[in-house]
């Protein structure tokens, strides 16, 4: 019984540990995605683009294809893609110039200018 309820813990923190990696993952292709035009080819390509990441972490962790852990990365795909939109759109609106569609550029450029 122990060793039962110890392993759907392990599992349980293994897909919840995968799930915040890709929730992180797609906050920089969020924010890119929220600076293209709707539905073009370069606003599909941040959102399809993380895809093969996700896949990896599934086959590297070895958390397998259950179907109960789709809702999961899915749902921290696109809370990801939906954090790093309004990332974007918060940084455009309180900066007097422009945004860029990188977040990482966005965050170490005023730092560059510092020193």
């Amino acid at each position: 019984m122990v060793a039962a309820f110890s392993a759907a813990r392990d599992s349980h923190m293994k897909l919840l540990t995968i799930a915040a990696v890709v929730f992180i993952i797609n906050i920089p292709f969020g924010y890119w995605r929220d600076n293209e035009r709707k539905f073009s080819f370069r606003w599909i390509l941040p959102v399809h683009a993380p895809v093969p990441f996700v896949i990896a972490l599934r086959i590297l962790s070895g958390l397998g294809w259950q179907i109960a852990t789709f809702p999961v990365l899915i749902g921290a795909f696109f809370c990801g893609q939906f954090v790093g939109g309004r990332l974007h759109r918060m940084r455009k609106s309180k900066a007097g110039s422009r945004v860029s569609s990188c977040l990482v550029w966005d965050l170490v450029g005023p730092m560059r200018k510092m020193h």
